[in-house]
């Protein structure tokens, strides 16, 4: 099977559920998010977690994990911003299926304060 590395800033709360998973899963969205949202990149990952999330909880993390790239390969590539700002959407009905397809552990790869 063929994977694609994707990357999710987070902040404190949301690390601390994929560590109940056991660093298996995300967690469902809360009913004001309709999207989830791996990112493209490391760089872009990395922006937003040290920009966004340390100023919203304290602190943030950049994950990085493996996903089956032939499931993904339904979620459009948008650009939100700047050329490295790319990011998938996924719906947030779809993300129990999303992380079925996580191959592997999701890692911390990087932690801001």
């Amino acid at each position: 099977m063929e994977t694609l590395t994707l990357y999710r800033p987070v902040g404190p709360k949301e690390l601390e559920l994929i560590k109940q998973s056991g660093f298996a899963a995300f967690p469902p969205r809360l009913f004001h998010q309709p999207i989830f949202y791996p990112v493209m990149n490391e760089e872009y990952a990395t922006m937003i977690a040290r920009d966004w999330n340390v100023k919203e909880s304290g602190s943030g993390y950049v994950t990085r994990f493996q996903v089956n790239k032939n499931y993904v390969a339904k979620f459009e590539e948008q650009t939100v911003g700047g050329a490295i700002c790319k990011e998938l959407w996924v719906p947030a009905e779809e993300l129990e299926e999303f992380n079925r397809n996580i191959v592997g552990k999701i890692e911390v790869i990087a932690e801001f304060k």
